[in-house]
């Protein structure tokens, strides 16, 4: 009897907590995430270091796609003119060279994207980690990615602080 007693006292006050929070304003941010993320001079230095360490195999793969296309030149130029054989021996040459750039381009592709996903990945978590801060910071209570917003005013739009702030916490070195 005693349990029902307490519970009809509770309930009334854990409404009226409720309706008091509700009527509580809300605060809310928005932040493009991707930008935030991609804005960041860790990213921008990664993005120089990537296209330093994969450009040997990026100009591999267009001095083949030059060779491969003097090979077709060769081709449709002396169409005609070429012995069977010398025809037969460019078209093979052409063909090893194709089967050549398309390895070499799947797996520069291929490596390019496991670095870059590692890269992103890694930075993601951070950024969160900083909008968690910052919303704390701030006493935000939600933050929203673009993305997801249909209409917002520019004031609640956070992201170029958020880059900052990830630059402070993590400077490019």
């Amino acid at each position: 009897m005693f349990g029902i007693r307490m519970a009809n006292l509770l309930l009334p006050a854990v409404m009226l907590a409720c309706a008091a929070t509700a009527s509580a304003q809300v605060k809310v941010a928005i932040i493009n995430l991707q930008k935030a993320v991609l804005d960041t001079a860790e990213i921008q230095k990664a993005q120089k270091e990537l296209e330093t360490k994969f450009k040997p195999r990026q100009d591999k793969a267009e001095a083949l796609q030059k060779e491969l296309q003097t090979i077709q030149g060769q081709l449709q130029t002396m169409a005609g003119k070429l012995t069977p054989q010398a025809e037969q021996e460019l078209n093979v040459q052409g063909q090893r060279k194709q089967r050549e750039l398309q390895r070499l381009t799947d797996d520069l592709q291929a490596d390019v994207d496991r670095d870059r996903q590692d890269i992103l990945s890694r930075s993601a978590q951070r950024m969160n980690d900083i909008v968690k801060k910052l919303s704390e910071g701030k006493g935000l209570d939600v933050v929203v990615d673009v993305t997801n917003a249909v209409y917002f005013k520019p004031a609640l739009e956070i992201t170029a602080e958020a880059t900052a702030e990830y630059n402070k916490a993590y400077p490019a070195k």
